[in-house]
Formats: C-alpha cells, sequence, structure tokens
C-alpha cells in the first residue's frame, strides 16, 4: 500500500539540518511523524512549511480569492450536509405519526441518516486519492439534490428510510474530504484558523439546521424541509462548478525554476475535472490506508472526543424536542427550535479559542523550541473549552430536569455549543498535523465513530435517560466526556513518542516501501 508519494511523506517531516540526519545521512523519519523542523533564519517561502513550489499553479501559490472561494463553497456543502443529518430531528414524532411506526423506528431516518454521514467517507476518501477532490464534489452535490428529492416524494415508511441512507452517504463527501483541501492549500501556521472555518459549519448545521426546519415543520412540513435542503444544494452544486478548483498537486518540487513551469492556467483550465487525477493511486489501496490509520492512536483519540461532544448535542436536541414541548413549557416546535440560538451562541465563541488561539500557541511554542513544531502544541488550548463543555451539558441536564425557566438550560446549551466547536476543531487539527499526507484518511476515522455514536444515541438516549432519570444520565454523560479528554495528557506528554512508534505500522510504513 503505496499510496503517499515519498516526496510527500519526506516533506511532512520537514528537517534542514544535518542534526536531524543519522549518521548515514538518512533522515529519522520514524521519530519525527509530524514534527516539523525549520530553520529560523529562513525568510519568504523558505521558512513557509509545507515550502511551495515556484509553480503558479501550486494550489500553494494561489491567490486568498482562489483558496477561499474553493474553500468557502466547500464549507457551504458542509453546512448542507448536517443540515441534512438533523433535519428530522424534530419530525420525528410526526414522521412515526404519519406512517404508523413507533417512535424508536421513526428514529431510525435519523439513525442510519447519520450513519452514512460517517460511514460515506470510506469511499468517498478512496476516491478522492484516484480521481482527484473536484469531481467528488461535484458528484455528491447532485446526489444530495436526488435524494431530497426523492425524501420529499416518499410515500411509504421504508422509501423515505432508503432516500435518507443514500442521502447521507452524499452528504459524508463534504466531511473527512475537507481536512486533505486545507493541507492542500494552506500552511501549517494557518491550518487551525482555516479549520474553524470547517467547524463552524458543522456547528451552524448543527444548530441552525434545527431552527431553520423546526419552523418549517410547524409552518408547513417534514416534506417542505427536504425541498429546502435540495434546492440549496442545488443552488451549491452550480456555484461550486464555477468556484471549486482542484487542490490535488502532485510531485511538488521546490528546487525547480519558475522557468520550467507553465504558465498559470486560465479559468476555464482550472475548473476541469481531470487535473486531480492520479495515475498510481489504486483504490483499494487507499480503502485499505483509510480502514488501517484507525489503529493510529493519535488519530483514534480525536475520533473519540468529537463522537461523544456531537453525540451529546444530538442528546441535548432530542431531549429538547421531548421537553419544552409538554408543560410546564408548552412550547411549539418552533420555538424549540429557537433554543438551538444559544448553542450557535456558544459555537461563534469558540471561533477565536478554537481557530486562532491554537495557531497562536503552536507559532509561540515553535519560537521558544527553536523552530521544532509539534502537533502536541496545539492540544494546549483545549484547557478552556474541556472545563466549559461537559459543565454545560451537565447544566442542561440539570435545569431541565428539574424544570428550571429555559434560559438556564440554554445557558448550558451554550456552553455546550462553545465546547463542542472549540474542542472539535483543537483535536482535528492534531490529528491532520501528525499526519497531514493522510489528513482525508485519518478524519474518516474521526466522523466514522462521531456517526456510530449519534446513530446509537438516536436511537437509545431516551431509553438512557429514562431508565437513569435525567439527572443521572447527563451526569453519566459528563463523566465520559472527561474520561476521553483526560487522554490529552497523554498525549502531551507522550504524543511525540506514540507517533515515532506509529511510523513502523500501517500507511506511514507501507507509504515508505
Amino acid at each position: 500500500m503505496e499510496d503517499i508519494p515519498k516526496e510527500q511523506y519526506n516533506s511532512a517531516t520537514q528537517k534542514h539540518d544535518a542534526s536531524d540526519q543519522d549518521s548515514d545521512g538518512s533522515l529519522r523519519d520514524e521519530e519525527q511523524i509530524g514534527t516539523i523542523l525549520i530553520d529560523t533564519n529562513l525568510t519568504g517561502k523558505s521558512a513557509l512549511r509545507p515550502e511551495p513550489s515556484q509553480d503558479p499553479n501550486d494550489p500553494l501559490n494561489w491567490t486568498a480569492f482562489e483558496k477561499y472561494s474553493t474553500y468557502l463553497t466547500i464549507c457551504f456543502f458542509t453546512f448542507l450536509a448536517t443540515v441534512n443529518a438533523s433535519k428530522f430531528t424534530v419530525a420525528v414524532a410526526i414522521i412515526s405519526k404519519d406512517f404508523g411506526v413507533s417512535a424508536t423506528v421513526g428514529g431510525y431516518q435519523v439513525c442510519f441518516n447519520v450513519l452514512l454521514l460517517g460511514c460515506g467517507n470510506l469511499f468517498w476518501i478512496p476516491l478522492m486519492r484516484v480521481v482527484g477532490k473536484r469531481p467528488v464534489y461535484l458528484m455528491a452535490m447532485p446526489l444530495l439534490v436526488g435524494t431530497n428529492v426523492w425524501s420529499m416524494k416518499a410515500t411509504s415508511f421504508n422509501s423515505l428510510l432508503a432516500a435518507s441512507i443514500v442521502s447521507g452517504f452524499a452528504a459524508s463527501a463534504a466531511d473527512a474530504t475537507v481536512s486533505a483541501v486545507v493541507v492542500d492549500m494552506f500552511f501549517v501556521h494557518q491550518r487551525g484558523t482555516v479549520m474553524m472555518i470547517f467547524h463552524m459549519a458543522l456547528s451552524s448545521g448543527f444548530f441552525i439546521g434545527p431552527l431553520i426546519n423546526a419552523y418549517v415543520v410547524q409552518y408547513s412540513s417534514w416534506r417542505q424541509e427536504c425541498e429546502w435542503i435540495a434546492i440549496a444544494a442545488g443552488v451549491g452544486w452550480v456555484v461550486a462548478i464555477f468556484t471549486i478548483r482542484e487542490t490535488t498537486y502532485l510531485h511538488r518540487d521546490v528546487k525547480r525554476s519558475v522557468d520550467t513551469y507553465p504558465p498559470k492556467k486560465t479559468f476555464f483550465q482550472s475548473i476541469g475535472i481531470t487535473s486531480g487525477y492520479n495515475p498510481e493511486a489504486n483504490f483499494f489501496r487507499a480503502f485499505g490506508n483509510t480502514v488501517a490509520i484507525v489503529s493510529y492512536p493519535g488519530v483514534l483519540w480525536p475520533g473519540c472526543v468529537i463522537g461523544v461532544f456531537v453525540g451529546w448535542n444530538i442528546v441535548v436536541q432530542l431531549t429538547s424536542s421531548r421537553t419544552f414541548t409538554k408543560p410546564p413549557y408548552g412550547w411549539k416546535i418552533g420555538s424549540v427550535g429557537l433554543l438551538s440560538i444559544s448553542g450557535f451562541i456558544g459555537a461563534v465563541l469558540a471561533i477565536f479559542f478554537g481557530g486562532k488561539l491554537i495557531d497562536m500557541i503552536a507559532t509561540r511554542m515553535t519560537r521558544v523550541h527553536n523552530g521544532h513544531r509539534e502537533p502536541e502544541y496545539r492540544l494546549y488550548a483545549i484547557i478552556i473549552p474541556a472545563v466549559i463543555g461537559p459543565i454545560g451539558v451537565l447544566i442542561f441536564g440539570l435545569t431541565a430536569a428539574a424544570k428550571e425557566p429555559w434560559i438556564a438550560p440554554a445557558i448550558g446549551y451554550a456552553m455546550q455549543g462553545f465546547g463542542l466547536t472549540a474542542i472539535s476543531n483543537v483535536v482535528a487539527t492534531y490529528a491532520i498535523d501528525s499526519y497531514p499526507t493522510l489528513a482525508g484518511e485519518a478524519l474518516v476515522t474521526v466522523f466514522v465513530v462521531r456517526a456510530a455514536v449519534g446513530a446509537i444515541l438516536a436511537l437509545y438516549s431516551w431509553d438512557w435517560i429514562v431508565a437513569a432519570g435525567m439527572r443521572s444520565a447527563f451526569g453519566e454523560m459528563v463523566g465520559i466526556q472527561y474520561f476521553f479528554l483526560c487522554f490529552a495528557v497523554i498525549f502531551l506528554i507522550w504524543g511525540k513518542q506514540i507517533r515515532a512508534a506509529t511510523a513502523t505500522y500501517g500507511p506511514i510504513a507501507w507509504g515508505r516501501k
């Protein structure tokens, strides 16, 4: 399994001094996975990591407009993908009544959509390695349109369920692929900030999506949820045809002179669909890499952390729809959707703490350590959201159980939104910094774990709450969150050694053969 080009592997472990070589002159790659050693005397392009080539068509050399028009269009797709996954959380009871099924069976519409939202990446990422990123997005977006039209027209529960499953698969192309795009276009000191845009798109889907859909259901029907998502995805697809450029760039050579490269592509050349094709890649080898990377602790742990934070967010949404529509609150579905605004406010407040701050900390510590940049430097930013987020979940559960005024659970939900958004970006950026040449594959693990946790909770969380009691259940949730967060200490202390060990097996070792 050798889909990682040797030159990309070496560029991911940047070493520029003789002291960074063994006695025979070879680089100690197995000891430096994710580590970047920067000569502090370098200036200009040579000081950037990864170092760009002189090719005007290298995505690292694109203008800000070219980069962000591509990236923001993809993030809009991410927003719609998350909205699509949560669209039926506010309509499970109505769908169950319409088709004459139990509430648990009705929850299958959410469960299997969320599950495919994660597992679909097992197909899209290997395909992306072969054909490039642009064709994947241009295939997935119209599929999302079609499946939502199918959902809107469904006349049986099973037909609707099939449409939900396929729409989750289509939407999954907007998840794990994004980290690979970030690595293609942006330098390491920018990734925390840029990845926060992606996680804000995810969080907006989690929080704004239910708000929109709650009012759509209240004033129209659940079928119109599918209609507006189909329209938005269709518009997004048309825009994507003209804005999403191919970011795959093979065989970067930083020593090649600028006059040996072809001129910069015209606009229409830049939106072709074949420039990302990699004849050396193999779908099945790439699939093997995608599955095998789950064995890397620095990838599995972020998946577990994001999984429980997203999972508890689903629990909060499902609990809200059951709690606030009954006495003493007696809210309509649309009003329940308004509660999501508090979560969104928390997410907005997390933009700095989970984005720019982690870049600032990593850059500062790189200077302190004389140009040695480690992925673990980003993990220090986890402290504040790790305190606030889980406590927010507890506040929501305790105050909702006690039937306190709505402002109390809303504050808890805002704290949860803050923790979810900030922590997700910190640990996801840690994963892609540790394995930049496998950024897409790394986030597949993250999103598959997230999907599995979300799917299980969509079905059984209310049974858990009923059996344990709301106070106890939410207390247990917080305990689980802190259990996984405590592993951050292990990675801060031994993360580099753990990464070095992973160089001896799996995709990294295969890529060096």
